[in-house]
C-alpha cells in the first residue's frame, strides 16, 4: 500500500467511529476509517446491542406467548429452530452493517479493512485484512477502538463451554443449564434469552443486588419477574473456580447465599464488564496519557494530551453507550472544524432491555443520596395506569427527581415494558431544564404508557388523576 494522506483519520468503525467519520464528511473533512470488519458497525451492530435485541425480541415473544394462558388464549409450546433464528438475527446485522456501507461510500469516506497503529503524531502504521501493511498521514486522528470482555484471570479455562458476550450470541445450541456469572445488564439480558429458550439460568453476583448502582425501587420488579425465568439468583455469592469436565464445567462458590457444594453446569457465561481496547494501538508511541483505570484521559472537547488526537466512546470512559459514543463522536469532529465544542449532557439514558425493562437519565436517587443533593422524589405506580392494565403489565413504575424549589426535573427513572422508548421525553426534560409543571400541562395520549410521566408530575405538583397523593407543602 503506498503512503496516503488525510485530514481525518478514524480508528474504529464501531458507532462513535462511524457517526464521527460520517458527521465529518458531511462538513466536507477528507475521511479514512479504519476497520478490522467488512462494513462499520463496531460491536454494537456486529457482537453486541443489535443481535442481543433481536433475540430479546424473540425471548420476550416466547415468554409473553406463555403468558397469554391467563388472558384466556393457549398456545403449544415453542418449537425453537435455532437454525432460522440464527439466520434472523444474522440477517438484522447484515442489512445494518450493509446499509453502513453504502452510506460510506455515498459520502465518499476511504474505507480500509485493517488495523491501525500510530507509529508518530501524525502517521498511522496500517495492516490490511490481506496482509498488506503501509502507512497513512493524517492531520487530526480520532480513536475509537471501543472495549472487550473483562475475563476474570481465575476462572479464564481453555474450554468452549466457557462463554462470553460475544460467544453466547452465536447461540450455537441451547444447553440445559447455564451459569451466568455477573448480575449487570449484560448478564441479566443474555440470561433471559436463554431461559426464554428453554435453559435453566442461575444468576451469581457479588454484591447485594442485581444491576449494582441502578435505583432498588427500580430494580425490585425486574428481580421478582426473573426470580420466575431463572433457576436460581445467588447474590453476595462470587465464583471461586471454575473446571473443565466431560459433562459440562464445575463451579465452586463462596459467599453468604452460596451452595455448599460444587455444582456442574452445561454452559458458563461470563459476564463481569468489559475494559477498553488500548492495547496494540501504538498509543504509548505518542505518548497518550491513560487513567488510572486504563482509560484514554480527555478534555471536554475529547481531545487527549495530544493537540490533534481525540478519543471517544468505550475506550475514552464510562458510560460505555453506543449513543454516548456517537455524540462525542460528533463533539470531537467540531472541535476539529474549530468549533468551541464541549461534551457536557445532562442527561446520557441507559436501558437495560430486560423484560421489563429498565430506563433512567439525569441524576439517580442513588447518586443523589451520595453526593448529598436534595430532590424530592415523585413517583406514579403503573397500577393506576390503565394502559399498563390493558398489556397485563401493573408492575411497573415512573419516578422524577425534582430539584424542591425550583421544580426542575433533575433525573427520571422508569421500570417496565418500553421503557426504553419512553426514557426519551425523560432525557429531553433533564437537557432542557424543564420544570414539573411541564410535564404536567404537556398533554399525553390516552391510553398510553407515556401518560406515566405527566402523571408523576401531577403527583409532585399533587392532583394527579388516576392517583392519591397529599398534596405538598409549598
Amino acid at each position: 500500500m503506498d503512503s496516503n494522506k488525510t485530514k481525518l483519520a478514524v480508528v474504529g468503525g464501531g458507532p462513535g467511529g462511524y457517526a464521527a467519520a460520517f458527521y465529518a464528511a458531511d462538513r466536507g473533512m477528507d475521511v479514512t476509517l479504519i476497520d478490522p470488519d467488512v462494513n462499520p458497525g463496531g460491536v454494537c451492530l456486529y457482537r453486541g446491542c443489535i443481535p442481543s435485541k433481536a433475540l430479546l425480541h424473540v425471548a420476550k415473544l416466547v415468554n409473553e406467548s406463555a403468558e397469554a394462558s391467563e388472558w384466556g388464549i393457549g398456545f403449544n409450546k415453542p418449537k425453537i429452530n435455532l437454525k432460522k433464528l440464527r439466520e434472523f438475527k444474522n440477517g438484522v446485522v447484515e442489512k445494518l452493517t450493509g446499509g453502513l456501507g453504502q452510506l460510506t461510500k455515498q459520502r465518499g469516506i476511504d474505507f480500509i479493512r485493517g488495523t491501525a497503529k500510530f507509529k508518530d503524531r501524525n502517521t498511522l502504521e496500517i495492516t490490511r485484512d490481506n496482509g498488506d501493511t503501509g502507512s497513512l498521514s493524517f492531520e487530526n486522528a480520532i480513536i475509537a477502538t471501543g472495549s472487550q470482555p473483562i475475563v476474570v484471570p481465575s476462572l479464564a479455562i481453555d474450554s468452549p463451554r466457557l462463554l462470553d458476550s460475544t460467544t453466547a450470541l452465536d447461540l450455537e445450541s441451547v444447553p440445559k443449564s447455564l451459569l451466568v456469572i455477573g448480575g449487570g445488564y449484560i448478564g441479566l439480558e443474555l440470561g433471559t434469552v436463554y431461559a426464554a429458550l428453554g435453559s435453566r439460568v442461575t444468576v451469581v453476583e457479588m454484591t447485594s443486588g442485581l444491576l449494582p448502582g441502578v435505583d432498588r425501587d427500580l430494580v425490585a420488579p425486574l428481580k421478582k419477574r426473573l426470580a420466575d425465568q431463572f433457576e436460581d439468583i445467588w447474590l453476595d455469592t462470587t465464583v471461586t473456580a471454575l473446571k473443565a469436565q466431560k459433562n459440562g464445567t464445575k463451579a465452586s462458590f463462596k459467599g453468604e447465599n452460596a451452595p455448599g457444594r460444587d455444582k456442574i453446569f452445561e454452559r458458563v457465561l461470563m459476564s463481569v464488564g468489559r475494559k477498553p481496547n488500548t492495547g496494540g494501538v501504538g498509543l504509548e508511541n505518542i505518548g497518550i496519557e491513560l487513567t488510572d483505570r486504563g482509560f484514554v484521559r480527555v478534555d471536554d472537547a475529547r481531545r487527549t494530551n495530544i493537540e490533534n488526537v481525540f478519543a471517544i466512546g468505550d475506550v475514552a470512559g464510562e458510560p460505555m453507550l453506543a449513543h454516548k459514543a456517537s455524540h462525542e463522536g460528533r463533539v470531537a469532529v467540531d472541535a476539529i472544524a474549530g468549533d468551541n465544542a464541549a461534551f457536557e449532557p445532562r442527561a446520557i439514558p441507559a436501558v437495560v432491555f430486560t423484560d421489563p425493562e429498565i430506563a433512567w437519565c439525569g441524576l439517580t436517587q442513588t447518586e443523589a443520596k451520595e453526593r448529598g443533593v436534595e430532590v424530592e422524589i415523585a413517583k406514579f405506580p403503573w397500577g393506576a395506569s390503565g394502559r399498563a392494565m390493558t398489556l397485563g403489565r401493573s408492575d411497573g413504575l415512573t419516578k422524577l427527581l425534582i430539584e424542591p424549589k425550583s421544580e426542575r426535573i433533575l433525573g427520571v427513572g422508569i421500570v417496565g415494558p418500553g421503557a426504553g422508548e419512553l426514557i426519551g421525553e425523560g432525557a429531553l426534560a433533564v437537557e432542557m431544564a424543564a420544570v414539573a409543571s411541564d410535564l404536567s400541562m404537556t398533554i399525553h395520549a390516552h391510553p398510553t404508557l407515556s401518560e406515566t410521566v405527566m402523571e408523576a408530575a401531577d403527583v409532585f405538583l399533587g392532583h394527579s388523576t388516576h392517583y392519591y397523593r397529599p398534596k405538598r407543602k409549598r
